[in-house]
């Protein structure tokens, strides 16, 4: 039996080639051994079980095969909420709270109706849910898998004020006639082209869906899409927010036509163009 400090510094070892080597051998033995992070930094000396130490060893090496390290500890954390991710499920990026605050900022009444576009594994419709309890959220997206996923989640954080509807795109709201009924619509959509796709990290490319990333060979077809289908089911006024890809801003405002107004895009930490935001006529 091998203890926490050795341990730690044996899976650092093995994961040399990972900037965040420390990081990711930490989060994986915490998560192995059921640790607290005070355990953690306070009892180096703790002696972990040998079937615990195993399950740890086997986690390193899945994730020195490039396996993201959200699939291998199941959680990950947005908004400060803990969601699941699973294979096949997209795993929520820091920069999509861009979207949250955005849509926070442009919807001061509690009561809104609120759509989130291709949900995966709910972390936006649930970010929301979490600051606007008396808001109705409608969240779709035709995988049943992240559909799945974004129910166990909601539920595990007691969001009742979500629907979650299997289908593409606005098809579940258009089966259940609800037009012009959303004051907010929000995605964060494919939006990678072919040539983004094939350049993306192994780890990204061989592991997390590509449904979820790929729109197509520009990378456009899916907001593209959204764009056109959206005044159909905002109420005047209504807001669209979206997250898109660098570089994309400049072809994408060009796709708002004489119904939209007030088309604006904001940039993100990083300085790039990440929020696309217009208002319905």
């Amino acid at each position: 039996m091998r203890t926490i400090g050795e341990l730690h510094r044996r899976g650092a070892s093995l994961l040399a080639d990972s900037e965040s080597s420390l990081l990711d051998a930490k989060v994986l033995l915490i998560h192995a051994a059921g640790l607290t992070e005070e355990i953690f930094h306070t009892r180096p000396e703790a002696v972990i079980p040998g079937r615990a130490a195993g399950r740890f060893l086997g986690l390193v090496r899945r994730r020195r095969r490039g396996v993201p390290l959200a699939y291998l500890t199941g959680i990950r954390e947005f908004w400060s909420l803990p969601l699941e991710v699973r294979p096949g499920v997209l795993i929520p990026r820091p920069e999509t709270e861009l979207l949250v605050e955005t849509v926070l900022a442009l919807s001061a009444r509690p009561d809104q109706v609120i759509a989130d576009i291709g949900t995966g594994c709910g972390a936006i419709a649930l970010a929301l849910a979490s600051e606007r309890p008396q808001a109705r959220i409608i969240a779709t997206d035709i995988s049943r898998r992240a559909l799945r996923t974004a129910r166990r989640n909601a539920g595990r954080l007691g969001s009742a004020n979500i629907s979650f509807l299997r289908g593409d795109l606005f098809a579940p709201l258009a089966k259940r006639g609800l037009r012009e009924c959303c004051d907010v619509v929000v995605s964060n959509p494919p939006y990678l082209s072919r040539a983004d796709w094939e350049g993306l990290a192994p780890g990204v490319r061989d592991h997390e869906p590509a449904g979820a990333l790929l729109a197509g060979p520009s990378g456009l077809e899916v907001i593209g899409r959204i764009v056109a289908e959206a005044p159909a089911f905002l109420r005047p006024g209504g807001r669209l927010v979206l997250e898109i890809g660098a570089g994309q801003s400049a072809p994408i405002l060009r796709l708002f036509g004489p119904g939209w107004t007030e088309v604006a895009c904001r940039p993100d930490l990083a300085g790039i163009p990440r929020v696309v935001t217009a208002r319905r006529i």
